[in-house]
């Protein structure tokens, strides 16, 4: 695909549960999705609100969930359409993925024997290079060196490596859309950083090192910082991203300060993956009340990361 032409972006309604074919809906209601994008539908058209005038990769809804809650049938319903999104990437069908809100729950119900969607699409892939979670609200970036894990088994994840490729791996799908590298600032682990090793060693022992060893390569990069004041000064203006430790330690800050623009993007991956940074919202469907603004960043961003710039993830695949 020459770059500036309009990218190809396969888009999946979510868990048919949820509230997420009610915001692909409201998506493809709006004239600059057209304009910006060529859209292909992946799932069932019966699942998709709207959008009958438009290509469709095919899933077929074996049975109707019932509404509103964790179901088997949706869950295997949401694995066959990020199977189909896999095979849409391996055949070049698609330049990006942009899909509404899918339950854990309810996959793991069908099988889902990954921690997430992202490591399940990287398996369909047969991808063998680094992937992971990155936050976006408004002009803050966040990702984690660890993430669906339990919080006990944290700590054991953290090494130097893991940091270092955090690090990188944000500063490089960051480049792929800025004119400017960004600052970057790395979280400690430990309250207060680890107090000198008070508190803790993991930012002496690893995630130090690894803010030097990146800043040796170029990137503009500090810390670590202590957790509970790093996002006031990522807030402020004073970086363009932040590396957290865990899921909480970075998600509990940028819902707060933009869970209406909240997107996930799945960074690494050989095309861009995004979702709204919310839920399925089991509690709300039905109503028409569903806010469409995070699909709609997320609808936005992998626009950006597929046609203005070249993407910058890792593509390091298995043969």
């Amino acid at each position: 695909m020459a770059l500036n032409s309009k990218p190809r972006i396969g888009l999946m309604a979510g868990d048919p549960a949820g509230i997420g074919p009610e915001v692909a809906a409201k998506l493809l209601a709006e004239p600059e999705t057209l304009e910006c994008a060529e859209i292909v539908l992946i799932g069932d058209r019966a699942v998709f609100q709207a959008g009958d005038e438009l290509p469709i990769l095919p899933v077929a809804l074996a049975a109707k969930p019932p509404m509103g809650c964790v179901s088997q049938e949706a869950g295997a319903f949401a694995l066959a359409t990020l199977r189909r999104a896999a095979e849409a990437i391996r055949k070049g069908e698609v330049n990006a993925i942009v899909y509404a809100p899918l339950n854990k729950q309810a996959m793991k119900l069908a099988g889902l024997l990954q921690e997430d969607e992202m490591h399940y699409l990287a398996c369909q892939l047969a991808f063998t290079g680094l992937c992971s979670e990155i936050n976006v609200a408004a002009n803050l970036w966040t990702t984690r060196v660890t993430s669906h894990v339990p919080l006990s088994r944290v700590a054991d994840l953290i090494d130097e490596d893991s940091v270092y490729r955090a690090i990188g791996l944000l500063d490089r799908i960051m480049r792929g859309c800025r004119e400017t590298a960004p600052r970057i600032a790395v979280a400690g682990l430990n309250p207060h950083a680890g107090e000198g090793g008070l508190l803790g060693s993991e930012e002496i022992r690893f995630i130090a090192p690894a803010v030097v060893r990146a800043k040796a390569e170029g990137i503009d990069v500090s810390g670590p910082y202590p957790a509970d004041t790093l996002f006031i000064a990522a807030r402020r203006g004073d970086f363009d991203a932040v590396v957290t430790m865990y899921h909480d330690q970075g998600q509990i800050a940028m819902k707060l300060m933009g869970f209406e623009k909240g997107v996930t993007l799945h960074g690494g991956l050989p095309v861009p993956v995004a979702t709204p940074a919310h839920g399925t919202a089991f509690d709300i469907v039905g109503r028409g009340i569903a806010n469409a603004g995070p699909i709609r960043e997320a609808f936005r961003l992998a626009v950006r990361l597929s046609s203005s710039l070249p993407y910058k993830g890792n593509h390091n695949r298995a043969a």
